[in-house]
This record gives C-alpha cells, sequence and structure tokens, in this order.
C-alpha cells in the first residue's frame, strides 16, 4: 500500500470506529471503541507529524501554511482525545467528547483527502509513495499509543520526543492491561 492509500485506510478505519460507537449496545461496548479510537489516531497523528507533514513542505511550493493549519488540526483533536482518555467508565460527558472529536476529524479527513493528498500524489512518484507507505506502516508500530498534545509535532523534537512516548504508553497500556498493538 502507498503511503496516501494507508493514511486513507486509517481514515476509514476512524471512520467505522464512529460508527461502531453509536451503534455499541452497552458502556463497556462504548468505552473499548474509545480506547481503539485513542489508539489508532493517536500513531496515525504521530506518523504524520514525523513523516508525511515534513515531505509535504519540502515537496509542495506554498505548503507552509496548510501543514501548520494540519498542526493545530492535529493538536486540538489530541486534547480531545486527551479528555477522553482520562475518562472514567459511564462519564455522562463521553458522548459529547466523541460528537466534538467526530467533528474535528471529519473536518481534517476532508482537507487531507481533498487538497493535501492529491497535491502530494501529484509530485512524489509511485516509487516513493510506496517506500513511504512501507516506513509509515512500520512506524505506526512503535508510535505513541496516547495523545500528547504538548508534545512537539514538527521534527527533529518529535523525532526525540516521540520514541519516549511511545516507551511510556505501551507501559502503561501493560499496567492497565490494555491492549498496545
Amino acid at each position: 500500500m502507498d503511503a496516501i492509500e494507508l493514511l486513507k485506510h486509517d481514515h476509514r478505519v476512524v471512520e467505522q470506529l464512529f460508527r461502531d460507537y453509536h451503534a455499541a449496545a452497552s458502556g463497556p461496548q462504548r468505552r473499548a471503541v474509545v480506547e481503539i479510537l485513542v489508539r489508532e489516531l493517536s500513531r496515525h497523528t504521530t506518523v504524520e507529524e514525523l513523516m508525511v507533514y515534513p515531505l509535504a513542505r519540502e515537496v509542495l511550493p506554498d505548503a507552509e501554511q496548510v501543514i501548520d493549519d494540519h498542526l493545530a488540526e492535529h493538536i486540538t483533536a489530541e486534547k480531545t482525545l486527551l479528555a477522553l482518555d482520562r475518562l472514567g467508565e459511564d462519564d455522562t460527558r463521553e458522548s459529547e467528547l466523541v460528537a466534538r472529536l467526530r467533528q474535528e476529524i471529519e473536518e481534517h479527513l476532508r482537507e487531507e483527502e481533498g487538497e493535501l493528498m492529491p497535491r502530494l500524489r501529484d509530485v512524489v512518484s509511485q516509487r516513493e509513495l510506496d517506500e513511504l507507505g512501507r516506513l509509515l506502516a512500520r512506524a505506526k508500530q512503535t508510535a505513541p499509543t496516547r495523545p500528547h498534545p504538548n508534545a512537539p509535532v514538527e521534527p527533529p523534537a518529535l523525532a526525540f520526543a516521540g520514541p519516549v512516548a511511545a516507551a511510556y504508553d505501551r507501559l502503561r497500556d501493560r499496567l492497565q492491561g490494555r491492549p498496545s498493538t
């Protein structure tokens, strides 16, 4: 899968998770979906920030503002993810936060898929997109599983903070009995 296909696949998974949340029959089922949402979106945003956005800055003329806007959207979504991650079971704020997150994510996905991804596909070779896709898939395996909205969002600081956050997240996941894969 090339990088753009992989990112779009991630987007479809997240959209399905929002549908699963609303279809869940019980509080524990909804909470399980929230935990998967937190994990998947945390991984996805990290690899985009580390690998995709720097490439876009490099190869796309006038991409600075677009990427800055995407990074700001990531921070907003990560704050909502953090609030969701900190909720206890049966917290009445959960559905409100999921609705807010869904709105934030849907707008972000439309912008990425409608603007950024087509522009990248136009200027990056298929071979490079294929290689980036392999790198993204590998990076997702070791990316943080929890939101870190105050962590750096751009290399090189992200490259140093990401592995530390990922190790912490995996330890925390183990201690809490949560799957981290």
